[in-house]
C-alpha cells in the first residue's frame, strides 16, 4: 500500500506541472489559479510531491509460504505488482497463447514503450520487439533468462540495476539472476505468467512482477523510476493479460495460423543467440564492455 501511495503522489505531482505549466499559458481560474505566478507556484509544489513520492522508502516483503516458482526464484522483494484475468480457453491453449503473443497482439504496448525509449532507437529486446516474433522469445533470447516454463507456470528474470562496470547487452543465467539478489549495486526483476484450471474450459491467469533490491540505496535508486513508470507498466500488463485471453479464445484456425507466421519469421532469422558476455554472478568485477548506448532492459515494463 506504501508504493501505491507513492505512486499517486507522483502522479498528482506530474499532472499538477501540467497544470501549472497551462497556467503560465493562460491562468485556469476554473481550478482557482487566478494568476501566472500561481502557475508557478503550483509547479514548485507539484516537483515537490514528485521528489517526496519518489524517494519514500519501499518496504520489503517476504513469502510466508512458498507456493509458486515466482516465490521460489524472489522470496522477497520490494516492488511488485500483480493482474488476473479469466479466460474461456482449456488450460494448453492458455499456456500456447502465453508464449505465442507478439508486441503487436498488445494494445498500447509499442507506444507506451516509445515513450519509455524517450523515443530512441535500440538493439532487439523486449523494449524494441520485432513484428510477428513472440514477444516471450525475444526478451529469453535478449536481456530475459526463462527461469521456469512449465505450463502451470513461465518464470522469466532479468538485472534492472547494475554498477557501471558490470553492465551489458545481454540477460543473465538463471544461476546469475540468483546471485545478483546478494550483490550490493544490483537489482533483479522476476515476471510470472500462471495458469489455473478453474473448471471444464475456463482457466484463471494471473501475471506478477516483483523487483528486489539488495541494499537500500539501490532500492531508492530503482524506487524512483519504478513510481514514475508504474501507470504505464501496469497498463501493459492488463493489455497483456487481454492480448493472451484474445489469442487463446480465438477460433483454432486463427491460432495456427499465428504460430505459422511466428514459425516463418524465426526461419528467416537462425542466427541464434549471440555469445554471452562475462557473468553477472562472476566474483569481482568483470572487465568493462564498450558498446554503444543501449536502452537498459526492464520489465519492468
Amino acid at each position: 500500500m506504501l508504493n501505491l501511495f507513492a505512486v499517486t503522489i507522483v502522479d498528482c505531482g506530474i499532472a499538477g506541472i501540467l497544470i501549472g505549466v497551462a497556467s503560465i499559458v493562460k491562468p485556469l481560474r476554473f481550478l482557482g489559479i487566478r494568476s501566472r505566478m500561481m502557475g508557478v507556484a503550483v509547479i514548485a509544489a507539484s516537483i515537490v510531491l514528485i521528489v517526496a513520492g519518489m524517494l519514500t522508502p519501499a518496504p520489503l516483503q517476504h513469502v510466508t509460504q512458498t507456493r509458486t516458482a515466482l516465490d521460489r526464484a524472489m522470496p522477497a522483494w520490494q516492488f511488485s505488482e500483480s493482474h488476473a484475468t479469466t479466460v474461456n480457453a482449456p488450460p494448453d491453449r492458455v499456456y500456447r497463447a502465453i508464449k505465442e503473443t507478439t508486441a503487436d497482439d498488445i494494445l498500447f504496448f509499442r507506444a507506451l514503450i516509445w515513450i519509455r525509449r524517450f523515443g530512441r532507437s535500440g538493439p532487439e529486446s523486449i523494449m524494441n520487439a520485432p513484428e510477428k516474433i513472440p514477444l516471450l522469445d525475444v526478451a529469453t533470447r535478449t536481456t530475459f533468462a526463462m527461469l521456469t516454463d512449465t505450463p502451470q507456470e513461465i518464470v522469466v528474470g532479468t538485472v534492472v540495476v547494475a554498477p557501471r562496470a558490470s553492465r551489458r547487452a545481454r540477460g543473465p543465467t538463471a544461476d546469475e539472476l540468483i546471485a545478483v539478489q546478494h550483490r550490493d549495486g544490483f537489482a533483479a526483476a522476476t515476471m510470472n505468467f500462471a495458469v489455473a484450471p478453474r473448471e471444464a474450459g475456463v482457466c484463471d491467469v494471473t501475471t506478477e512482477t516483483r523487483v528486489f533490491s539488495a541494499d537500500p540505496r539501490t532500492a531508492r535508486l530503482f524506487g524512483a523510476y519504478w513510481r514514475v513508470i508504474y501507470p504505464g507498466s501496469s497498463l501493459i500488463r492488463y493489455m497483456w493479460l487481454r492480448a493472451i485471453k484474445k489469442r487463446a479464445e480465438a477460433p483454432a484456425a486463427t491460432l495456427r495460423r499465428g504460430r505459422g507466421e511466428a514459425s516463418a519469421t524465426a526461419r528467416a532469422d537462425p542466427a541464434g543467440s549471440p555469445t554471452r558476455q562475462p557473468r553477472w554472478g562472476a566474483r569481482g568485477a568483470p572487465a568493462p564492455v564498450k558498446k554503444s548506448r543501449q536502452v537498459p532492459p526492464c520489465f519492468c515494463d
